[in-house]
Parts: C-alpha cells; sequence; structure tokens
C-alpha cells in the first residue's frame, strides 16, 4: 500500500516534494518509467502538473529524483541497523542482514531498481547517481569492516580493506538480486545465513564467527 499523502494546504515545500517523487515511484512500479508521465504523477499525487513544474524542471529531473530516493533509502536502512552503540562485529552482522532482509528485499525494490538500471548505461546524471551510491555504500562497508579488524587486534591496510569491501557488496548483490526475483525459493532467514557464512570465508574467519555476534 502506497504511504499516504499529506495535505497539500499544510505540507511544507520539502514534504511537498517529497510526496512529488512518492508519487513518481509508484506510478513507475506500476507502468514503468516510459508509462509514468508527469500528467499520471500529477493525478497521483493529487496536484496539478503545473505545481508539479514548481519543484521540478520536467520528467527527467523527477525521475532523478526518484532514482536517488530509491538507492539511498535501501543504504540508508542498511546504515541504520547497524547500531553505532553496539560491538563492531554485531554492527557488520547486522548491516548484512539488513541488506537481505526486506524491505530492502521486496518485489517493488526490485521492479524499481530494473525500470531505473537500464538508464545507467545512457544517462550520465544516472550514472552519476549510481556512482555516488556505490561510493557511498563502498566507505559504509569499509568502515564497518576496519572496525571491524581493529578490534580484533588485526588491522587492515587501506588497500586490504577496499579489496574485502568491493567483494562484500558483490556477494551481497548477487544474493540481493537472487532473493527479491525468486523469493519463494528460499526460506525466511536462509539467503542472510548464506552471506554471514560467504563473508566469514570471504574475511578468513572462524566458521559462525559472525553469526554468533549478536
Amino acid at each position: 500500500m502506497a504511504p499516504a499523502r499529506r495535505s497539500y494546504t499544510r505540507a511544507s515545500e520539502a514534504e511537498r516534494r517529497e510526496d512529488l517523487i512518492l508519487a513518481t515511484l509508484d506510478c513507475i512500479a506500476e507502468v514503468g518509467i516510459q508509462g509514468a508521465t508527469v500528467r499520471q504523477i500529477a493525478n497521483r499525487a493529487g496536484v496539478t502538473a503545473g505545481l508539479i513544474r514548481h519543484y521540478f524542471t520536467g520528467k527527467d529531473q523527477m525521475l532523478e529524483a526518484a532514482y536517488r530516493a530509491v538507492m539511498n533509502g535501501m543504504t540508508q536502512t542498511a546504515i541504520e541497523a547497524a547500531r553505532e552503540d553496539e560491538a563492531p562485529g554485531a554492527r557488520l552482522r547486522r548491516f548484512i542482514i539488513a541488506n537481505l532482509t526486506p524491505p530492502v528485499t521486496d518485489s517493488r525494490t526490485l521492479s524499481l531498481w530494473a525500470a531505473f538500471i537500464s538508464h545507467i548505461q545512457i544517462d550520465p546524471s544516472f550514472a552519476a547517481i549510481h556512482r555516488d551510491n556505490y561510493l557511498a555504500f563502498l566507505r559504509e562497508v569499509e568502515t564497518l569492516l576496519s572496525a571491524f579488524f581493529d578490534e580484533r587486534g588485526t588491522a587492515l591496510s587501506p588497500k586490504q580493506c577496499r579489496s574485502f569491501a568491493i567483494s562484500l557488496n558483490a556477494l551481497i548483490d548477487g544474493l540481493w538480486l537472487e532473493g527479491t526475483l525468486a523469493a519463494d525459493l528460499f526460506d525466511e532467514h536462509e539467503l542472510a545465513d548464506a552471506a554471514l557464512a560467504s563473508v566469514e570465508a570471504l574475511l578468513r574467519l572462524t566458521p559462525g564467527e559472525l553469526a554468533s555476534e549478536k
């Protein structure tokens, strides 16, 4: 179910813009990028096309904002799961699990990602958004890994940390795609457990070391 829209007589400028982005995402999830016209988005949001032009120069800018919202939302969900008041191992574990469980792994997120992904190779603006998000995700993984190994007394070099982060990201991406494309093939915790075991092997940890972190 789509989030309830705010009353436009009470909403702030930022809230109105956010509602328009949500309406854009709703339309893309239902009819794809080509089918999501400015008129459709305006109708979905309950506003006029003229009001949309107050916040966006056109459909391209709306699509860019919508793609940024999807990617930032996925990354932020995982970052927030890795609570700063926990030990580094527990934070790393929670981060991995969050990337492979709802709401990051659901059919709507997949449909939006699939709708946008084809634009990356043909639109420099989309490519820049993708690059920025990837680098932000990589930095977060590097931060978590660095803290984890520092606590163990086996500090990583920057080169080692980056290499591990790139590999861990690729591992999560692959399992995320499998889990969202064929969710019915996996038990509730199967993908997350597989990811933890694979990350342990990648980082040369004792089997079960990450899984035991609470």
